[in-house]
């Protein structure tokens, strides 16, 4: 691989009026995360690849062991509604959260949209491409699916247990991109090598 492809100069991280992002330095941020504004990062989050978190006219807050992956975007009200996320929180590729909360241990799966003032309860899951209407609740223990999103069933209790393991893979994911095999020993997840060709 070439000196070029390898080079990475960080993330864009940005002040904003004064504002400047908090990010706990066992955050892991990718080098083509943008971070801007008010936003703080709390211990053990992931910002993977092409994500913008802008706080600008407003607040962003991210709990602890929050994984925020590809190409999400993350954004405010100017008038209203902050973007509050919690703790261990999962938002799947191509998300867009925008002005709402999101409770401990919740998932919003791929492509999917959390609209102004939607709150996603703790334990409550958000189904891949489904769009949360503004001022909705999502309650714990459900899984809301479609456009506009609906309940579609209660939540197994295996389907609870692992929101929790999908944020402690994370966490180990970003402790492996910042540490590399001195971050180990990790339990949720093996790398595997590309396969031999013939």
């Amino acid at each position: 691989m070439s000196d070029k492809l390898k080079q990475n100069n960080g993330p864009l991280i940005e002040d904003f009026m004064g504002l400047s992002p908090q990010i706990s330095d066992t955050a892991f941020i990718a080098g083509s995360a943008v971070v801007s504004g008010a936003v703080r990062i709390g211990d053990d989050c992931s910002i993977w690849h092409n994500v913008t978190l802008r706080g600008d006219a407003n607040y962003i807050t991210v709990g602890a062991g929050t994984n925020i992956q590809d190409n999400s975007v993350v954004h405010i009200d100017s008038s209203r509604y902050p973007t509050i996320i919690g703790k261990h929180v999962t938002i799947g590729h191509s998300a867009i959260i925008h002005a709402c909360t999101l409770g401990d241990e919740s998932f919003v799966g791929m492509g999917a949209i959390v609209m102004d003032g939607a709150i996603i309860e703790p334990q409550a899951m958000v189904a891949a491409g489904a769009m949360v209407t503004p001022g909705k609740r999502v309650p714990s223990g459900e899984l809301w699916a479609g456009s506009p999103a609906k309940k579609m069933r209660d939540l197994s209790a295996d389907e609870v247990a692992a929101l929790s393991t999908s944020a402690l893979r994370y966490i180990e994911l970003g402790r492996a991109y910042r540490l590399g095999e001195a971050g180990g020993p990790y339990q949720y997840f093996t790398p595997r090598p590309l396969p031999d060709t013939d």
